[in-house]
């Protein structure tokens, strides 16, 4: 089955994450991505590492599969006539360089789009492409903590902590790739292509949802509180006998199905706890009194006691365990292709199951400018040109 996205062409401009990641997200649901790179340095996270696996870096492997690789000099008068041969035939352009850095090769939003009216020109940037702020350069650490994650993170009398995954570059390629898919749509009925314009503290600011709105509500500034939920009791990791778990405890039903199931059913019916509010407002003491009863057991045990209660809860697993879980597989959620030069490679599956136009992870990513004599071919250029443009290093 094709995907979503078949028949749609990106010149993908990106590197390093967020960019990227929205391209690749396009990839998985069909769209023909062709990733263009400097022809000797690449994408920068092609030296990120160790890991590598042969030469290729595994941050590089995670996030650049079903895309096809270019090498191109576009500030050299002839890679610049190739990239407009390429923004010629394309459908979406996406970039991720400082605003205006692209204005001067004659490749900014406004530029292309006057030249090519139907194209989608899709632009992430740390603080977008207006605002005082948007000439400043985006770093995903610098984002979590511009952007008040950083802030929320960590125990309350610890230091401000990053999360263990850059969020900030990811979201901002979900909300980039989000973008390019709605101005699809919309150019079907407007014929019209149209500029996404990405903000990474933009992005950030949109997860904080519950605690931009509990500000809001109250004035009280979101503090840090380590693994406890601000209007939810409980909702956090324990300590079991032999290691960590998770219990959520959304609703007062719930409460009374764990208290029945940890062997202290008058906990449920006690009035000082009776309602998540009354909870919220005696949570040392309900957590004091839920640390007693569950260290007495292992996590596996409680898991297995609080899952049959109806009690959702989870243990805390290393990224090892959650791989080989057998959900995942399952769900197919590792998938393997055959990389040209390393063989096997094992990549994170797209979580988007769609039961008529599925996305999927067709070929590995790609060595550098492995694409770039069979595109260049497409164009028209014959070998002996190509070769030139190899000596002359444009491609």
């Amino acid at each position: 089955m094709s995907g979503a996205l078949s028949g749609v062409t990106v010149i993908d401009l990106t590197r390093v994450l967020s960019g990227p990641y929205c391209t690749m997200v396009l990839a998985d649901h069909g769209a023909r991505v062709i990733k263009l790179e400097h022809p000797v340095r690449g994408d920068d996270t092609r030296h990120w590492g160790p890991p590598f696996l042969g030469a290729e870096s595994a941050y590089f492997l995670s996030i650049n599969r079903n895309k096809e690789s270019v090498t191109l000099d576009f500030k050299q008068p002839e890679g610049q006539q190739i990239l407009h041969e390429l923004l010629a035939t394309a459908d979406v352009v996406v970039e991720n360089f400082r605003p205006g850095t692209l204005d001067g090769a004659g490749f900014g939003a406004a530029a292309v789009m006057a030249r090519y009216p139907r194209i989608i020109y899709c632009s992430i940037s740390g603080y977008g492409q207006t605002g005082p702020r948007h000439e400043e350069p985006g770093y995903d650490a610098v984002m979590q903590a511009e952007g008040g994650l950083m802030s929320i993170t960590g125990e309350a009398d610890g230091p401000a902590l990053r999360l263990g995954v850059a969020i900030t570059d990811i979201v901002s390629g979900l909300f980039a790739a989000q973008g390019v898919m709605a101005a699809l749509i919309a150019r079907q009925t407007t014929g019209r292509g149209q500029q996404v314009d990405i903000g990474m503290l933009d992005a950030t600011a949109a997860l904080l949802t519950y605690q931009a709105g509990n500000y809001f509500a109250s004035g009280v500034v979101p503090a840090r509180m380590g693994n406890r939920h601000p209007t939810i009791v409980p909702y956090e990791s324990f300590h079991a006998s032999d290691g960590e778990f998770v219990i959520a405890g959304g609703n007062d039903d719930i409460w009374r199905r764990l208290c029945a199931a940890i062997g202290r059913p008058e906990l449920g019916e006690d009035p000082r706890y009776r309602t998540n509010k009354d909870r919220v407002m005696r949570y040392d003491e309900v957590r004091a009194e839920l640390e007693r009863a569950l260290a007495t057991r292992t996590r596996a045990a409680w898991v297995h006691e609080l899952t049959a209660a109806g009690v959702p809860c989870g243990s805390v697993r290393e990224i090892s365990e959650v791989l080989a879980d057998p959900q995942l597989a399952a769900r197919e959620m590792v998938a393997e292709v055959q990389h040209p030069t390393i063989g096997n490679v094992r990549v994170v599956n797209s979580p988007v199951k769609l039961s008529e136009t599925p996305p999927s992870v067709r070929i590995a990513p790609p060595t550098l400018g492995q694409h770039t004599t069979p595109v260049l071919h497409e164009l028209g250029y014959d070998t002996a040109r190509i070769d030139a443009l190899k000596s002359a290093r444009v491609v």
